[in-house]
């Protein structure tokens, strides 16, 4: 069997060293120049996903991946196509399928009968019928169903943890027609290993959900559970901090018993899923009040951070800022959606001199981002905006001169801040 992989980004290129590495002959399609170069000289082309350095030189040594800029020629040569081509929303929330278009009229210019095509990449409920099917059909002259099988298979991973997930999550596939389920299930049982878990209802392994809308309704409503999760927290902790009471602690006491798994609160919700998949998911089911309201509520809480330090400190006019943290999580090198642009521009709204720092990112890199870089000039006031490690060693004397420090990610340790008024979010 011969595997084409369309997208060699953070999901996909770990896709198809995973399948590679289980004997299958792997053709990754891309349209960056870039990463095909770096592909076919065994180098990863982004930085942080344990262990792809040493998986994909094996693999592309081993000549059982190799990297292409001809997607319709890849599908060609191979009997199943795994689609992993970002889709991205506008800040109203409409997706924005062109990228996927043309990835999906690629690939319909080289399918031939009998392929298998699975797309990985989250979608409205939906789209896999009702676009990509016709979009296929239409460049191929094939009929979906009949002539080749079409699934979704959500990813279901987390970057810098891509091969950990694969084995451990229950991979779930909706096919257009039952023959198009059976093929896509035989398929992954075959590229993929599984963990055992004494948890599931069922045995970890592939899940068969139906229909294509219910494995794309799967992805949305997984994701975006962990929004309204986190905004239900976000609004008890902005309660807790106005009557004084600890909301971590509270936290802890009602997840002590199974029917409370309350998130964690913070000064923002980032990455390419939890901020965008709500978003996709209203934009079929717009009476969805609850989803709203979530991301409305975390939305909120760069500017609401940034409110307790103006509390704190006072007057902000003029005063130097330092965010500590652009990327979206802690050891990520990663802004899509940080809480650190919003942070910045609630800064500058209240008049202070804002400045980044980030332990994985140069100033260069800062700048290229759009993003002021700190470069030695005096603050007097700190915002923790991601939980990077190196952020709870940091004390006083680390930034002489502040005079407040709002963590938004309780990282840091309070009793190293002698003389700083250390301010959390919810308490």
């Amino acid at each position: 069997m011969n595997i084409c992989v369309v997208g060699l980004g953070k999901i996909g290129l770990p896709l198809a060293v995973q399948f590679a590495s289980r004997g299958y002959r792997v053709l990754g399609a891309d349209i960056d120049e870039r990463v095909v170069r770096l592909v076919n000289q065994g180098e990863v082309p982004f930085p942080g996903e344990h262990d792809l350095d040493v998986h994909l030189k094996n693999m592309v040594s081993g000549g059982l991946l190799t990297a292409t800029l001809d997607t319709a020629g890849a599908v060609a040569a191979s009997d199943a196509v795994v689609v992993v081509v970002p889709l991205y929303v506008d800040a109203s929330g409409v997706p924005d399928f062109s990228g996927m278009d043309t990835a999906t009229r690629a690939i319909a210019a080289g399918l031939h009968p009998g392929t298998l095509v699975s797309y990985e990449t989250t979608l409205p409920v939906g789209t896999t019928r009702n676009r990509w099917a016709p979009l296929l059909e239409a460049g191929s002259g094939l009929r979906a169903g009949q002539d080749f099988h079409l699934v979704f298979s959500p990813e279901r991973v987390l970057t810098s943890r891509v091969f950990a997930d694969l084995r451990r999550y229950p991979k779930l596939v909706g096919g257009l027609d039952p023959a198009s389920a059976l093929r896509g299930a035989q398929f992954y049982e075959a590229v993929l290993d599984f963990d055992e878990r004494d948890d599931l209802a069922r045995p970890n392994g592939v899940w068969d959900l139906g229909s294509t809308e219910a494995a794309e309704l799967a992805k949305l409503a997984e994701t975006t559970y962990r929004d309204v999760n986190i905004g239900l927290a976000n609004q008890f902790a902005r309660f807790a901090g106005r009557v004084g009471v600890d909301i971590h602690q509270v936290i802890e006491a009602c997840n002590s018993q199974p029917y409370s798994h309350l998130h964690t609160p913070g000064i923002a919700v980032g990455g390419h899923c939890i901020p965008v998949y709500p978003q996709m998911y209203l934009w079929a089911d717009g009476d969805a009040t609850i989803v709203r309201a979530a991301r409305e509520a975390n939305t909120a809480m760069p500017g609401y951070a940034v409110g307790l330090l103006e509390q704190a400190y006072g007057d902000l006019e003029g005063a130097g800022v330092l965010v500590l943290g652009a990327a979206y999580r802690g050891g990520v090198k990663e802004t899509a959606f940080s809480g650190v642009y919003p942070v910045v521009d609630a800064l500058r709204a209240r008049g202070a001199r804002p400045y980044v720092s980030d332990p994985m990112f140069s100033g260069g890199e800062l700048a290229e981002l759009g993003l002021p870089p700190h470069r030695g000039e005096p603050v007097s006031a700190a915002v923790v905006q991601a939980d990077h490690a190196e952020y709870g060693a940091l004390g006083a004397t680390d930034l002489p001169g502040v005079r407040v420090i709002v963590d938004g990610r309780r990282i840091t340790d309070p009793s190293r801040w002698d003389g700083v008024r250390h301010v959390v979010i919810g308490a």
